[in-house]
């Protein structure tokens, strides 16, 4: 897995204050947490900030907490994008029921995370996406059995805006967050 790190960013944050509208999306979804330097970062460009930032897909949708996150992590990892991932784990995995074990096995084996069938098809689905970008029949059948139409739309926009998401953090080599795990507290545990 390559992860993408460098003492600093390529691309520097926007400089202080932020536009108004700017600040207060970022105020709105960091509810009184220091912003992420992804979002400070593409505050330097109103335009590409809003799309990007409006685009998410971490409302309530069709999908629970815990299958968004599954797809958001193993995305990210499969990507090394460990910025994106780290941000995600710190704040999203214990809500969602994450246990050290499957948040190591999202890393690496998937298959020693004890997941259940219906988080299993999640999985592969992150997988079939990852290596070839499809998902072959036998694939799309077993998710039909689990999820509807729009749940399975989702799951492939999902799947698709973290590719983007982690295609900007490492490209842009985005300095790991204060207090964010990293792939490597996790590495032994998911066959590293």
């Amino acid at each position: 897995m390559t992860c993408y790190r460098k003492d600093s960013a390529r691309i520097q944050p926007a400089e202080h204050p932020l536009p108004p509208d700017i600040q207060s999306a970022i105020a709105t979804i960091m509810r009184g947490s220091e912003p992420l330097v992804l979002f400070t970062t593409l505050a330097r460009d109103r335009r590409l900030f809003q799309k990007l930032f409006h685009s998410g897909l971490l409302d309530r949708g069709h999908l629970t907490l815990r299958q968004r996150e599954i797809v958001i992590d193993r995305v990210t990892a499969r990507c090394g994008a460990e910025y994106e991932w780290a941000v995600h784990t710190a704040i999203y995995a214990a809500k969602a029921g994450l246990d050290e074990r499957q948040i190591a096995s999202l890393l690496g084996d998937a298959a020693t995370g004890g997941w259940s069938d219906e988080e299993r098809r999640l999985i592969r689905l992150c997988d079939s996406l990852h290596d070839t970008c499809t998902v072959d029949d036998e694939l799309w059948q077993s998710l039909t059995e689990c999820f509807s139409d729009e749940a399975i739309i989702e799951l492939l926009m999902l799947a698709g805006y973290y590719r983007t998401v982690s295609y900007l953090v490492n490209g842009l080599r985005l300095p790991l967050e204060p207090k964010t795990p990293r792939f490597a507290d996790y590495a032994a545990s998911a066959g590293h």
